[in-house]
């Protein structure tokens, strides 16, 4: 049985890492608190929204850009707040129909970009590949180094 649950464990960290492209697994869960409703970069293909104009543009094409409001921008991007956040209760007043980009949160490519969790949120992210694997991986593929020749 212990063979078993290493090798799906393996298999689990190949399809993350291979497959998926991850590099840690989302562990936890929500705490309500709400906090990652406000201050969004919000990515739109493969950059953040950083313009005004063209913001106000795919909110003319798609129904998500409509529920947020732009409070701000940094050399980052845009920096927006969720119109469904319920500003008394902290929380979201369309939960059961919230858009995906809220049900997948947090994702690992938020760091990509500089962003950051709060110290309170439920989520964490644990490295797929731990420091000890990747250390002795490392220390195989190194290359024989030479010593220098005293003149």
């Amino acid at each position: 049985m212990e063979k078993f649950k290493l090798a799906l464990k393996k298999l689990k960290a190949w399809y993350f890492t291979k497959i998926l492209r991850k590099t840690y697994y989302r562990v936890g869960s929500c705490n309500m608190c709400g906090r990652c409703c406000e201050k969004i970069y919000v990515k739109h293909g493969k950059h953040v929204i950083d313009d005004e104009d063209f913001f106000n543009k795919l909110k003319t094409m798609h129904n998500f850009y409509d529920g947020l409001t732009c409070i701000g921008k940094d050399e980052t991007g845009l920096i927006f707040r969720c119109n469904h956040l319920d500003q008394e209760t902290r929380k979201c007043k369309i939960h059961k129909k919230r858009e995906k980009i809220c049900r997948d949160y947090p994702q690992e490519e938020l760091f990509s970009f500089g962003g950051t969790m709060g110290e309170d949120c439920g989520y964490k992210f644990v490295p797929i590949i731990s420091f000890d694997e990747v250390m002795a991986k490392v220390s195989k593929a190194e290359p024989k180094t030479f010593e220098l020749m005293e003149e």
